[in-house]
């Protein structure tokens, strides 16, 4: 996996995102996230064809939720954006896409290489 583009997905931001009732059960709309972004390990996703490492960063009420194939699951002691940050420093030279609208996140992980998207990337093709 480590030559593997690495996408990293801010679940809070991406489940925030539309209001469908995530805040009633944070872990189970963490789950829906995780299952719905399988597919782009082999499919890759924004100009990236697969495969690609998939990393969801949970926190919060959303902690403890499962990896599976495809998708590893980080719960963040304390703050995700910190560790989304701690993530993309830790890739090295290797290609990182972070997925969040998030304004302060962005600003500190293009400063580390990384590319950014937005949660559209990942829900507008969820099942």
């Amino acid at each position: 996996m480590e030559n593997l583009p690495l996408v990293v997905v801010d679940a809070a931001n991406v489940v925030g995102s539309v209001p469908d009732g995530w805040w009633r059960d944070r872990r189970g709309a963490a789950e829906r996230l995780r299952d719905g972004i399988v597919r782009y390990a082999d499919e890759g996703l924004r100009g990236r064809s697969g495969p690609v490492e998939m990393v969801l960063v949970v926190e919060g009420a959303a902690r403890g939720v499962d990896s599976v194939p495809g998708v590893r699951v980080e719960s963040a002691p304390r703050s995700g954006d910190d560790r989304i940050v701690e993530l993309v420093a830790e890739a090295g030279d290797r290609a990182v896409l972070v997925v969040t609208a998030d304004r302060e996140l962005r600003r500190r992980v293009t400063e580390l290489g990384a590319e950014v998207t937005g949660p559209r990337t990942v829900r507008d093709r969820e099942p």
